[in-house]
């Protein structure tokens, strides 16, 4: 129910509320005319790879319109404060990027090419506002890490200048998030906190299965797409013991590599991976024998993944 006159005190969201007030750029302020640095082909490679991004930008637009209303009837003034300025960045992520894939002279991936961006795009609006707020941490680690690598690379060109600006936004977006979780961790049940963390196995998971797509795109541009999700999954793991969700974690018994891979999966696939791991500790050790039908799983993404370690 809306009140005439909530709650409302100085917070660390209010001060966010006020940054990104006088933070805000339009896609006018962009020099669109700045070099691209990129041939034909990795134009079209980077814009396969920056779909999931602008998905997720369109769908973390839509997802706080819908989480506005509860904070708003939770009596969370401030954190629905801010949240109006966080729909403005996202709308604004959405529009420059639109005018980028202009630029860039190609299309993103439809839903038919990479369905997995369907189930992430679901999988983030299941729950309610404290999910959506850990969904949107997850997703701001995941374009931050995305736009870094431009930004750093290109800062001269015309995609590293725009994700120079972006990050900015998503800066904000992220501090936000922690603010909120770490208010609210503290007083879910132990079963809340687990819902939780499989969310983020599913995230994972379903981040990998985008990537597994687009390894060809990503070494046409340059970019180590297993050492990229490798770092994203240990950033997001340090998220969550520093909201307080899950404290410092430890799970004897995983053989070397399989330890690292079952946090990219759900539950259901955790078990079956350990008891594998632990039955075939040296397969990947032979994997090219090809001579049973055990080569199906040294090939599989279990033991591929363990190799990297």
């Amino acid at each position: 129910m809306i009140k005439v006159y909530p709650k409302f005190e100085e917070d660390l969201l209010v001060r966010l509320f006020h940054k990104g007030i006088k933070a805000q750029w339009s896609a006018d302020d962009v020099s669109w005319d700045d070099p691209l640095l990129f041939s034909p082909a990795q134009s079209q490679a980077l814009a396969r790879m920056l779909t999931p991004v602008y998905l997720g930008e369109q769908s973390a637009m839509i997802g706080a319109s819908v989480v506005l209303p509860q904070m708003a009837a939770a009596g969370e003034t401030t954190a629905q404060l801010y949240l109006s300025s966080f729909l403005m960045d996202e709308a604004r992520h959405f529009e420059v990027l639109t005018q980028l894939y202009r630029r860039l002279g190609t299309d993103p991936l439809t839903i038919r090419e990479m369905p997995e961006m369907l189930r992430y795009h679901n999988r983030l609006r299941k729950g309610d506002r404290i999910d959506w707020v850990w969904g949107i941490l997850i997703s701001d680690i995941f374009a931050k890490n995305f736009y870094q690598v431009y930004a750093k690379s290109q800062p001269e060109a015309l995609f590293g200048k725009l994700s120079g600006r972006i990050l900015r936004d998503e800066s904000r977006h992220q501090a936000f998030a922690e603010h909120y979780l770490k208010n609210k961790i503290p007083v879910i049940s132990e079963e809340r906190r687990a819902a939780l963390m499989d969310m983020k196995d599913d995230l994972l998971f379903i981040m990998d299965a985008m990537y597994a797509r687009l390894g060809t795109d990503a070494a046409e541009v340059g970019m180590d797409g297993r050492l990229f999700l490798d770092h994203l999954s240990s950033e997001i793991e340090q998220k969550a013991r520093r909201i307080g969700l899950d404290p410092e974690h430890h799970e004897p018994g995983y053989p070397n590599g399989v330890k690292r891979f079952i946090h990219g999966v759900g539950t259901g696939l955790r078990q079956q991976a350990q008891d594998l791991g632990t039955k075939f500790q040296g397969l990947e050790a032979s994997r090219d024998c090809d001579t049973c039908f055990l080569s199906l799983l040294c090939q599989s993404n279990l033991f591929l993944r363990a190799r990297c370690v």
